[in-house]
């Protein structure tokens, strides 16, 4: 089933793109919350993980500012989005979500930019790291 597999990818990626998160392993990660005060807040954090709430306006970054890092996450989409993205090599491609997608997204770097003609909204996890 190929166009469920291209699917689920570009979700991945569409919700890969849109946390810059400040937690993890990654010295490179900015705190979207610090970089982007207008667009992101914390909606709960407690020792074991930090809950971000992420508004993005149509033409502005969906993450964060230029070319940028994130550490591992999941993200919840609470709106349809669609996603200019350009990865550090330059390639260019368009990533789109719907409501309720949940993706867990590894470490990475790239810009974005919102290309949805309005809001897009979501909810992002951190974990902390925590010894059991």
């Amino acid at each position: 089933m190929k166009h469920d597999d291209d699917a689920d990818r570009l979700r991945r990626t569409l919700l890969a793109l849109l946390p810059a998160l400040a937690l993890g392993d990654s010295a490179s990660a900015q705190d979207a919350v610090k970089v982007q005060p207008d667009s992101y807040r914390v909606a709960l954090e407690n020792d074991r993980l930090r809950v971000l709430e992420f508004v993005s306006r149509p033409g502005m970054g969906m993450c964060g500012v230029g070319m940028h890092s994130h550490p591992a996450h999941l993200t919840v989409a609470l709106t349809a989005a669609k996603v200019r993205v350009t990865t550090p090599d330059g390639k260019t491609f368009i990533a789109e979500n719907k409501p309720g997608d949940v993706f867990w997204s590894e470490a990475q770097t790239h810009t974005t930019e919102n290309v949805t003609g309005r809001s897009a909204r979501a909810l992002i996890i951190e974990l902390k790291d925590h010894k059991a």
